[in-house]
């Protein structure tokens, strides 16, 4: 791919644009902020790591949209953190507003690019950047559950003392509390996890995974997680560029798949050139069906604040 841009220069935004470099995805990629300097300063920085790093993708920063013509895809991290005294709906209608900016300068810029949604709440915020765009629902995704997944595969590995690799597991649904494990689908090396943990123990794996973001805000104490969100966004970019049609969860605009409709929320989805190239229905227990709506009533509520 000729171009990818990334919009939003903080942590999460640099750090993608880094690693989307680092594994040469595209010949450029364009990091954009509203902050002077800052992209063109970090760009720079990550320009002068290639000698080390041994890659040829040039990185370059820009206030405007001008650099970016052309892009094959976007991935938009650009918005507000919740602060302090700051209501989820006042967080939900200050990155509207930024999104509905950014989404207008993509279709300007770049018609056909892809977009690849990180800003939260990234499920409504997916939705907004869909209807300022007019992308069709193939080329606007929202990145969430491949992070989600990567946490539960994670805590699992460390509970059984196991490798990453060997853990396969699945969660769908809204970026959040609500979100949903598919305990059912868990499996360590072909074995059913189930058969290798206790339900109490597994119910408290779910539980932390729920509470990932949260945990590591706490620990943190200022800021949030963006090592593990950035590698999200570009294992998607990565199955989109180079076509390998990768089933990863991630949000999509349902138009019926799991007897839902009207909103973005997170479900199988084949990723590759074209963007999102099919939603794969995967049978859900009784419970996790029902979790699965519940989760899609959140993202609803979101919207309705935006008059969704």
């Amino acid at each position: 791919m000729n171009k990818i841009t990334v919009v939003g220069a903080g942590h999460v935004g640099a750090t993608t644009a880094q690693r989307i470099a680092e594994r040469e995805l595209a010949n450029r990629v364009v990091l954009v902020d509203i902050l002077e300097g800052v992209p063109q300063g970090k760009a720079l920085d990550q320009w002068e790591s290639a000698p080390v790093e041994g890659f040829d993708t040039v990185v370059t920063g820009a206030q405007d949209y001008e650099s970016t013509t052309g892009s094959g895809i976007y991935v938009v991290t650009a918005g507000l953190a919740r602060k302090p005294g700051m209501s989820r709906d006042d967080l939900v209608l200050k990155n509207a507003k930024i999104i509905e900016s950014v989404a207008r300068e993509i279709a300007i810029h770049s018609p056909d690019a892809i977009i690849v949604m990180v800003t939260n709440p990234l499920d409504v915020m997916a939705w907004v950047a869909m209807q300022t765009t007019g992308f069709p629902r193939e080329r606007v995704i929202g990145m969430a559950g491949v992070l989600d997944t990567a946490r539960f595969r994670s805590f699992i590995a460390l509970e059984l003392g196991v490798s990453v690799e060997d853990v396969q597991a699945l969660v769908l649904g809204g970026h959040g509390d609500s979100m949903v494990p598919l305990v059912s689908t868990v499996s360590v090396g072909g074995i059913p996890l189930t058969q290798m943990l206790a339900a109490d123990r597994i119910e408290e794996l779910v539980e932390r995974t729920r509470k990932g973001g949260g945990e590591i805000v706490k620990l943190l104490g200022t800021g949030s997680a963006f090592y593990a969100p950035s590698a999200a966004a570009v294992q998607m970019v990565e199955s989109i560029v180079r076509d390998k049609k990768r089933i990863l969860p991630a949000a999509a605009w349902l138009e019926g798949e799991f007897g839902l409709e009207g909103m973005f929320l997170g479900v199988p989805c084949k990723l590759g050139r074209s963007g999102l190239e099919g939603i794969i229905e995967v049978d859900l227990t009784d419970a996790e069906q029902a979790a699965l709506e519940a989760s899609a009533s959140e993202v609803r509520k979101t919207m309705e604040v935006l008059g969704g």
